[in-house]
This record gives C-alpha cells, sequence and structure tokens, in this order.
C-alpha cells in the first residue's frame, strides 16, 4: 500500500514534466515555422532584385550600343567634313582657280553655245536634285555645285567660255554624287527599329566576317567579307549596322566587326 501511495505522489511531478516538454515542442515548432516563412520572403525578395538588375544591365547594354554607334557615326561626319574643309577649299579651290585663270590665258576653243548649253543643263539638274533630296539647301553636294555654277556664269560674262565649261563640269560631279547617295537610299526598306545614318559612313571590315540577310546570328549569310574590305554603312539596329558592299551587296554585319576608314 505505501509503494503505491509513494507512486500516486510522483504522478503530479511526472506530468508537469510532460506538459513543460510537450510546450517545448510547440514553441520550437513555431519559431521554425515564423524562420521559414522569413527566408521564403527575402528569397522572393531577392529574385525579384535579381529580375529588375538584369534589365537594367540588358538596357544599359542597349543604350551603350546606340551611344557607340552614335560616336561612330559623329566621328565620321566630323572627318568628312574637316577632309571637306581642308582638302577641297584650299586646295581643291586653288586648283581650280588655277585652271580656269589658265584657260583666260589661252585661246578658248569651246565655243559660247557649248557652255551655255552645258550651264543650262546644269542648273535643271541641280534644281531637280534638291527637290528630290527634299532638304537640298543644306546637302553640300548641291551647295558646291550651286557655288560652282555661280563661278561659272561669272566667267561666261568675261566670255572665258573654256573656263565657264570647266567649272560647269565640276559642278555637274557634285549633281551626279548627290543623285548616286540618295539612289543607293531608295534601296534600302527601312525595317522596325532601323536608324538611318545622316549620311553614309565610310567604313572597313577589321576581320573576316559574314554578312547576313537580316540582322540576326540565325539569319542567312550573303556573303563572306575579308579583313580590310571597304563598306558604305546606312543604318544601324541595336548592335548590328546595314552596310553596301564595293561589290553592290547589302547585309548586316555585327558592329563590333567594321570600324571608320
Amino acid at each position: 500500500m505505501e509503494g503505491k501511495r509513494g507512486n500516486r505522489s510522483h504522478l503530479p511531478w511526472v506530468l508537469a514534466v510532460s506538459i513543460c516538454l510537450i510546450a517545448a515542442c510547440v514553441t520550437t515548432d513555431n519559431q521554425t515555422g515564423v524562420s521559414d516563412t522569413a527566408l521564403q520572403k527575402e528569397n522572393k525578395g531577392l529574385k525579384t532584385a535579381l529580375a529588375k538588375s538584369e534589365a537594367n544591365q540588358k538596357g544599359l547594354k542597349e543604350r551603350v550600343s546606340k551611344m557607340h554607334m552614335q560616336m561612330l557615326e559623329k566621328d565620321a561626319q566630323i572627318k568628312k567634313l574637316e577632309e571637306r574643309q581642308d582638302t577641297r577649299q584650299k586646295v581643291l579651290d586653288d586648283a581650280i582657280q588655277e585652271v580656269v585663270r589658265a584657260k583666260a590665258k589661252l585661246a578658248s576653243l569651246e565655243s559660247k553655245a557649248e557652255a551655255a548649253s552645258n550651264m543650262a543643263e546644269a542648273e535643271i539638274a541641280l534644281r531637280n536634285l534638291k527637290v528630290e533630296l527634299g532638304a537640298g539647301e543644306k546637302d553640300p553636294d548641291a551647295i558646291k555645285a550651286k557655288q560652282l555654277l555661280k563661278m561659272s556664269a561669272l566667267e561666261f560674262k568675261k566670255e572665258n567660255y573654256g573656263g565657264a565649261l570647266y567649272l560647269t563640269s565640276q559642278a555637274k560631279s557634285h549633281i551626279k554624287a548627290g543623285q548616286i547617295r540618295m539612289r543607293r537610299r531608295e534601296k534600302i526598306s527601312v525595317i522596325k527599329g532601323e536608324v538611318l545614318f545622316a549620311e553614309p559612313l565610310s567604313l572597313r571590315v577589321l576581320k573576316t566576317s559574314n554578312l547576313r540577310k537580316a540582322p540576326d546570328l540565325k539569319s542567312e549569310v550573303v556573303t563572306t567579307l575579308g579583313k580590310g574590305d571597304p563598306v558604305v554603312g546606312y543604318s544601324y539596329k541595336g548592335e548590328w549596322v546595314r552596310i553596301h558592299t564595293e561589290k553592290g551587296i547589302h547585309g548586316w554585319i555585327f558592329q563590333t566587326l567594321v570600324g571608320a576608314r
């Protein structure tokens, strides 16, 4: 009887310890659940931040690519302007004046009628070019042709028909250059996202490269270009440049594969 009473006296303690252990387990489970939820939220936040970062990097890469092409275009324009100013204005203009003076001293074999006829033809061609170009008054070849025709008219008044004819032929050369440039642009069918250069760029191929039909690595290869091949760039889309080869072939090439001539 006493043994049974002793066992009964310990029963409350056993129950108390059991309750504490159960409570501890429940608390641990609750704490673990809270921790998992926090980790899930943090993981979700990191994924969102990573996706946003990747999108920003893609946008930045596209902006850098566009800026690279714009810089290439500006460099080519500056180079072309410098060449025109330094070479044409100083050397070519001096040479033209010298030829005009030489022809004035010599007996002119060209007739007045021939000089007048050529001047009239050049004037008509220049007017047509301005209309076709749209902004003809700002076109460099149209501007130069107009200047040469004015000089030709002055020499014609001085009865220097040989000099007038020579100046007219120089004006016609500039008119023809403008017509060729315009016709090359007319052949281009602009696609979505394509940006035309202000004027064609003189470029060269930096290493052996494939010329593709469309601005895509999976696009059909039109031809293979060799290192140093001269090409003309007309526009760009993303990281691709539309070019024209000396053989008259059009296509797209990756921008890092071409540089300024």
